[in-house]
């Protein structure tokens, strides 16, 4: 089976574009609700774009072991169309990460190997590149370094925004939390195409301020905030990066 022709694509991407109904001074906030993708999360689209690169490469075979390191959602979506595929999946993740996501993960036929907290995503990254070493069958898709993952967002999320938004509307700004740096990459360059002074605003953890304040620390938003600087995040693009505190994520 090729990647496009696993059944569940069709239902990944074109999800809505709700105003949100508020008081904010006469401009209008738009978000993009990415939970209705089939994993739950935008990061299906990410698992797509990997997966077709791979493919595209000749990486993908039938005896293939996906192994990739992440905090949740990237995973489930690989867990999705990695076994829609017939490969074997194996995740590593740190140990902090929610029972719930653990759960969808293994329901989804993934093998989970936790890290410890302490080592935010740089000890499953680690965890990884040793499964890697060890067999040869191993392909780690890499979402922080793999150009796949800006590049879905670049040709599917990026193009829905700008569709979506109302033809008499001017795009202010597009607001996103990075981890990878993928989502905030790769929309933001579509979007500059189409709004050449759009401001792109990345958000990370106020506990753990690693690109605007150089160091790490730990946190509690899920999926944003890894403890190194990734590859895939373009700070060409970015126009500034602002903190936000836990109490108010949550």
């Amino acid at each position: 089976m090729n990647v496009d022709d696993i059944k569940i694509l069709s239902l990944i991407g074109k999800t809505p574009l709700y105003k949100l109904k508020t008081n904010t001074g006469g401009a209008d906030i738009w978000i993009k609700l990415e939970g209705s993708n089939p994993g739950g999360s935008i990061k299906d689209r990410a698992a797509w774009g990997m997966l077709k690169r791979a493919e595209l490469n000749g990486e993908l075979k039938k005896n293939t072991i996906l192994v990739d390191p992440t905090s949740g959602n990237t995973g489930i979506g690989l867990a999705l169309l990695g076994r829609a595929l017939g490969l074997r999946v194996v995740l590593t993740m740190p140990e902090s990460m929610s029972i719930e996501r653990r759960t969808i993960l293994s329901s989804f036929g993934a093998e989970l190997i936790l890290t410890p907290a302490a080592e935010g995503m740089m000890g499953s990254v680690n965890a990884a590149c040793e499964f890697l070493s060890k067999d040869k069958n191993a392909l780690m898709l890499d979402q922080f370094s793999n150009e796949g993952n800006p590049w879905a967002h670049e040709m599917t999320t990026g193009p829905e925004i700008i569709s979506q938004i109302p033809k008499d509307k001017k795009l202010a700004a597009f607001i996103a939390g990075f981890g990878t740096g993928g989502t905030i990459s790769g929309v933001g360059r579509s979007l500059r195409k189409e709004f050449p002074d759009v401001r792109i605003i990345a958000l990370e953890p106020l506990a753990s301020p690693f690109v605007t304040e150089g160091r790490a620390g730990p946190h509690k938003i899920q999926g944003i905030g890894a403890n190194f600087l990734p590859k895939n995040l373009d700070k060409g693009i970015v126009t500034s990066f602002v903190t936000v505190s836990d109490e108010d994520a949550l």
